[in-house]
């Protein structure tokens, strides 16, 4: 009976060995992966001519680049998917064969100094889930390529020097939960098909050159917490829809050209609000006396504005 268990395992090991034997292109399609993965990031490392911590003395052959500093694979396929290299002094530009590393869900580059343009082949990275490129040098437009990652759910490119206007296509991607998009050279108006984004809990987009109204779209984002678009040309009311923001805790709008009145019922309708920056502005009227209902109001800066009346104490 042994003998006979022996045979069958001996038996399938042979069957086995035989198939990939007579099929080279099932043995070789793991390796040729992996050396896609592999060429793809000493692409990426031969593009970053400054690296002071000496993180990528370790991207080399004589380890496999699962082990690499900053690089997560994945258990199955042993492919990368993670690529965590933020805060590590690097200067230097993204190469585009970044978009060869097919099975990303997580890139960090941020608090280096990358320049030059966000590549386009990000694009071809449909496993995406996270991208981190804040407090950079990356220049031109954001590419209008990363509307294929529709897995994306946070969109991180603050403290760039990033042009031009958002791209409309970028409309596509609804699972959105955070867009930081703030301290750019971005123009244009705000735009209305952020309103998609119905997942989005944080919205960025201070210090840019953003102008036109605030779009009454944003009411559409139930599950937003946070919104700062101050320090842009905004003018125009603030939108009757924001009322329906009831989970929003900051709302920051400062130092743009809003004018109109304040809802008498803002603090009914924002009964979460923590904080509330709306000075140097235009906004005329009263302080709505509603605010004593927000009961979790910590910073109220109302400033440089036109508003009539006496003023109010709001205590909890």
């Amino acid at each position: 009976m042994v003998f006979s268990k022996t045979l069958r395992i001996i038996s399938k090991f042979f069957m086995a060995a035989t198939l990939l034997l007579w099929s080279p292109t099932l043995a070789t399609v793991s390796l040729a992966t992996n050396h896609t993965d592999d060429l793809a990031l000493l692409a990426i490392k031969s593009s970053i001519i400054h690296d002071p911590q000496n993180v990528l003395d370790s991207w080399n052959t004589s380890f496999h680049f699962c082990h690499w500093q900053g690089v997560t694979c994945g258990h199955p396929h042993r492919r990368v998917t993670r690529l965590d290299l933020g805060s590590r002094g690097f200067a230097g530009s993204l190469s585009p064969q970044i978009g060869n590393l097919s099975f990303l869900k997580v890139i960090n580059l941020r608090n280096n100094t990358f320049k030059g343009v966000i590549p386009p082949q990000l694009g071809n990275l449909f496993r995406l889930e996270r991208l981190f490129l804040d407090n950079n040098s990356f220049e031109g437009e954001v590419p209008a390529s990363l509307s294929n990652c529709t897995r994306l759910d946070t969109l991180v490119l603050g403290y760039n020097h990033l042009v031009g206007k958002f791209p409309q296509q970028l409309s596509a991607l609804v699972n959105l939960m955070v867009l930081f998009i703030n301290s750019n050279g971005f123009t244009g108006g705000l735009p209305s098909f952020f309103g998609n984004f119905t997942s989005l809990k944080g919205l960025s987009a201070s210090n840019n050159y953003l102008g036109g109204s605030i779009p009454h779209t944003l009411g559409q984002l139930y599950n937003l917490q946070e919104i700062y678009i101050g320090f842009n040309h905004l003018y125009g009311t603030i939108p009757p829809s924001l009322s329906n923001l009831t989970s929003l805790r900051v709302l920051s709008v400062e130092n743009n050209s809003i004018s109109g009145s304040l809802p008498q019922d803002m603090g009914l309708q924002l009964p979460n609000l923590e904080e509330f920056y709306i000075w140097g502005n235009k906004f005329i009227g009263s302080i709505p006396f509603s605010f004593s209902n927000c009961s979790n109001l910590l910073l109220l800066n109302l400033g440089d504005n036109g508003f009539t009346g006496k003023s109010r104490e709001f205590g909890t």
